[in-house]
C-alpha cells in the first residue's frame, strides 16, 4: 500500500524492451537505498516490482497490461518520475489509502498562476471524482479543488510544484490516475444492494 506522499524525484536512466515489456532502471538513492529484490516501488503512481539494485538504482519490469494503462508507454531516459516506497506497517500514514493500481491517464491541460491546475479526465472515471474527494495524480495525493463533467482542478502548494513531476508539466503531458478505492468499493456494494432492494420492492414480480 502507499500513501501519495513522494519520497523523491527520481530519473530513468535505463529503457530495454523485452517483447510485450519494458525494462526500466531508476536512479533513486532515497528509495534504493534499503530496496531488496521484491520491494514495490511507485513509480509516477503504478506499483512495480523490484527486480535488481545497484547503488542508487533499481530496475523493475513493466508488462504490456501496466504499458497499456498507464503513462509509462512513453517513458524514455532522462525523464523524471515520482518515487514512494511501500508503506511499512508501522510507518505514517500522510495522504490517503492507494494500491499504485491505475485506473487511467488524464491529460494536463493548465496550471494559473495561484497554482490551481486543471487535469481531462476519462469520462468513465468521473463518478469517481468529487469536490474535496481524494486523487492520486502520477502518484502524488491530492485533494479535487473543483470538478465539472469534464476535467477537474486540484490547487498544488509550492512544495508540490518542486519536489514532482507536476512542477515540470506541460500542457498535453499525459498523467497517471489512481481514484479513491473506496469510492469503487461503495459503488460495488451499494449497487448490489440496491438491485436486492428492487427485487425486494416486487420489480418483476406478478402481484395479485
Amino acid at each position: 500500500m502507499f500513501t501519495g506522499i513522494v519520497e523523491e524525484l527520481g530519473e530513468v536512466v535505463g529503457v530495454e524492451p523485452r517483447g510485450d515489456a519494458t525494462r526500466l532502471t531508476v536512479r533513486g538513492p532515497v528509495v534504493a537505498g534499503d530496496a531488496r529484490h521484491g520491494d514495490s516501488i511507485a513509480v509516477n503512481g503504478v506499483c512495480l516490482t523490484v527486480v535488481d539494485v545497484s547503488g542508487g538504482e533499481f530496475t523493475v519490469d513493466v508488462v504490456a497490461e501496466t504499458l497499456r494503462r498507464t503513462s509509462l508507454d512513453k517513458v524514455e531516459p532522462g525523464r523524471l518520475v515520482n518515487l514512494e516506497r511501500a508503506m511499512p506497517a508501522d510507518g505514517r500514514f500522510g495522504g490517503h489509502v492507494m494500491q499504485g493500481h491505475v485506473d487511467g491517464t488524464a491529460v494536463f491541460l493548465c496550471r494559473e498562476p495561484e497554482g490551481l491546475t486543471h487535469f481531462a479526465f476519462p469520462p468513465e472515471l468521473g463518478r469517481y471524482i468529487v469536490e474535496k474527494g481524494s486523487i492520486a495524480v502520477d502518484g502524488i495525493s491530492l485533494t479535487v479543488a473543483g470538478v465539472t463533467a469534464e476535467e477537474f482542478a486540484v490547487a498544488l502548494i509550492p512544495t508540490t510544484l518542486w519536489l514532482t513531476t507536476l512542477g515540470r508539466a506541460e500542457p498535453g503531458d499525459r498523467v497517471n490516475l489512481e481514484v479513491d478505492v473506496l469510492a469503487k468499493y461503495v459503488e460495488k456494494l451499494a449497487t448490489v444492494h440496491l438491485r436486492g432492494a428492487s427485487v425486494d420492492n416486487g420489480v418483476g414480480k406478478e402481484d395479485a
